[in-house]
């Protein structure tokens, strides 16, 4: 329930700030963390209620798709919640993660 609650205020409220201009890796591992990580478990590396990120091979734009418009019934869509910027500091993260296996 507490799930439902914070996924439906990241979809209504407006966009937070720009990050900068680069993308972060730190500033995606924050965002991930405290949007996505409850479902991809470990930071991403593991599978858990989602799939596991790390080693994925999905395009940049599938996963940027994914992340904007979600999968219905699977993810809500945070296409909203997240400027471009850090939308861009959530690829650079997931990209840097190593697929160890897990």
């Amino acid at each position: 329930m507490t799930l439902t609650v914070v996924v439906a205020w990241a979809q209504d409220r407006p966009p937070a700030p720009a990050a900068a201009p680069t993308a972060d890796t730190s500033d995606g591992e924050k965002l991930f963390a405290t949007l996505c990580g409850f479902c991809h478990q470990d930071g991403g590396r593991a599978a858990g209620r989602a799939p596991k990120l790390a080693g994925t091979d999905r395009s940049d734009q599938d996963l940027l798709k994914r992340i904007r418009a979600g999968k219905e019934g699977a993810m809500p869509a945070y296409g909203r919640a997240f400027t471009e910027a850090q939308l861009r500091a959530l690829l650079a993260y997931i990209r840097s993660l190593k697929d160890e296996g897990r």
